[in-house]
């Protein structure tokens, strides 16, 4: 998914500022998804006061919307660099492609991670055959020495488990003896899991990791801090286990997040991520260049556009000053 913000912040993101010695509730804002008709997303990260869940720099939450109210999603060719992009439907159906040459359709309970590396282009449009449309759009930041990697595109369809009341499909790391097949360039934890009311979940996890739990249903509580649907709870390395507890009445559902800090500090503006202002700049130029020219033969850093696409995102104007990093 593109951000499609007209004016968006360019962001130095780091591990080290988000240290707040515990856990913490994240709202979310609020952002369309294009004209007055369209979808709109709940944004929980960057935030000022967190940019990072280990390698996890990017979380939007939609839904349930009605596609023949809202149009769904319709989000042309554009371009990502220096990210892994993780979508995550729960209901739906979504139709990507990208100048690998991928097309695939996006469905509830499958991974679709697309890896950006040096750079690539894609689409994402909700099919015809979809009614209402919720799920969740994820970034990864690649570490320095991965940066400009081949792009890539891999997808996994992680089977249920059933745990004390739980149901829990593990589709990044390992969790609850599950482990995904798919690749990831830093320690990462990636699952839904589904409570029912008033049950809890004590799960052992990583120490080294910092987590992140997203909820999409229900109320959950977690590490004693409740979060309702969109909002976000994050929790710093050390803890052993985490204890999840859905509120009575309803099931609640939930994205569970982690990862080992990045420990790297990364700009990110637009639908790129890269390691310093110049960085940025060079990949928006590069993009600007090749829209305007599709069809020449030279080498293209984002790919050959699929023949279906019939136009592209411009990107946004960069801002008037470099962004200073904050303390």
């Amino acid at each position: 998914m593109s951000n499609l913000e007209t004016a968006p912040a360019e962001l130095t993101c780091t591990n080290a500022e988000d240290q707040s010695g515990g856990t913490r509730l994240l709202r979310p804002r609020e952002v369309p998804l294009g004209g007055p008709r369209a979808m709109t997303v709940r944004r929980t990260l960057p935030q000022r006061q967190r940019s990072l869940i280990g390698a996890w720099c990017f979380v939007d939450h939609y839904g349930p919307d009605d596609v023949a109210t809202t149009g769904g999603m319709r989000v042309p060719g554009h371009p990502h660099t220096g990210l892994q992009t993780v979508s995550w439907l729960f209901d739906g159906e979504v139709e990507h492609r990208d100048t690998r040459g991928t097309h695939a359709l996006v469905r509830p309970g499958e991974l679709n991670l697309m890896t950006a590396g040096s750079g690539i282009a894609h689409s994402e449009h909700s099919t015809a055959d979809t009614g209402v449309l919720r799920g969740a759009q994820l970034w990864v930041a690649l570490p320095e020495r991965h940066r400009l990697t081949d792009p890539a595109f891999d997808s996994y369809a992680p089977p249920p488990l059933e745990r004390d009341g739980a149901r829990v499909s593990v589709f990044l790391g390992s969790l609850l003896g599950r482990s995904s097949p798919v690749p990831t360039y830093t320690p990462l934890l990636g699952a839904e899991i589904t409570l029912r009311p008033g049950r809890e979940l004590d799960l052992e996890v990583d120490p080294t990791f910092e987590h992140g739990v997203l909820v999409d249903t229900g109320a959950v509580t977690v590490a004693g801090v409740r979060a309702n649907s969109g909002e976000l709870v994050c929790r710093d390395t050390g803890p052993d286990r985490l204890t999840l507890q859905a509120a009575p009445g309803d099931p609640a559902r939930m994205l569970l997040l982690g990862g080992r800090p990045l420990g790297e500090r990364i700009v990110m503006w637009w639908n790129f991520v890269g390691g310093d202002h110049e960085e940025i700049v060079a990949h928006r130029q590069r993009w600007q260049h090749e829209r305007a020219h599709p069809n020449t033969g030279q080498p293209r850093q984002y790919g050959r556009f699929p023949p279906q696409w019939r136009d592209t995102l411009p990107a946004p104007e960069l801002p008037h000053a470099r962004l200073k990093p904050r303390q």
